[in-house]
């Protein structure tokens, strides 16, 4: 990790303090599903199945920090190694958390002010998609398609870290209105986040596929000039 510069540490930090308020309030309720006295207000859902939002919480913390490190170039560059066995582990993690939360959002009973039905579509669909883009990922890189491959792992982390955004958002929301968000305002939140989340994925993948033409068009208009 010496190798990193200046500029990927911050990512690094911004990813770590972004992520931090999710991560925290999922992994203290843990305890609670394990038979520990509950730390925060008792999730009925968790405690009659506790497995699923078990392995969805220790996998999508994971998947956000350890999926961070994956996207730093002086890293890919410097431990090629490393890079493929952190890659692994990122991608079990992502697709346990995608699946996990397909079964939580199928298997769960939720109240109309916490999931109506354009939430809980939303979550199969991307729940499906998140999956989806791990798989192809995985089909990309074992083909040498390295730019399908980045970009399939982007499209995956914007979705695997729309927790963090949703939780940015209603703590906004109530904010300005003082009241938690409930119903049909809730969801479009919800889904605004991971909608946010997956259109600065599509610019990133953009930015970088046109940063990496750019050289190669020079390069040829060069050659063929001399």
């Amino acid at each position: 990790m010496r190798s990193l510069t200046k500029s990927e540490w911050v990512f690094l930090a911004i990813v770590l303090v972004y992520s931090f308020i999710p991560a925290v309030l999922a992994l203290v309720r843990i305890p609670e599903l394990l038979g520990a006295p509950p730390l925060v207000p008792p999730n009925p859902r968790a405690v009659i199945a506790p497995v699923p939002i078990i392995l969805h919480i220790l996998a999508s913390s994971i998947f956000c920090l350890a999926g961070a490190v994956q996207f730093l170039p002086s890293l890919r560059r410097t431990r090629p190694a490393f890079h493929r066995s952190l890659g692994r582990i990122v991608v079990a993690t992502g697709s346990i958390s995608a699946l996990t939360g397909l079964w939580m959002t199928v298997s769960y009973v939720f109240p109309q002010a916490l999931q109506g039905p354009l939430l809980y579509w939303a979550r199969v669909f991307l729940s499906l998609a998140m999956f989806a883009s791990l798989v192809w990922a995985v089909l990309a890189i074992r083909a040498r398609n390295v730019a399908g491959h980045r970009a399939a792992m982007l499209r995956s982390y914007a979705i695997g870290q729309g927790a963090s955004t949703q939780t940015m958002l209603l703590i906004m929301a109530m904010a300005l209105s003082g009241v938690e968000p409930l119903g049909l305002v809730r969801d479009l939140i919800m889904i605004a986040a991971w909608g946010a989340n997956l259109v600065a994925a599509e610019f990133l993948i953009r930015r970088t596929s046109a940063t990496r033409t750019f050289p190669v068009a020079v390069s040829r208009r060069a050659s063929s000039q001399a």
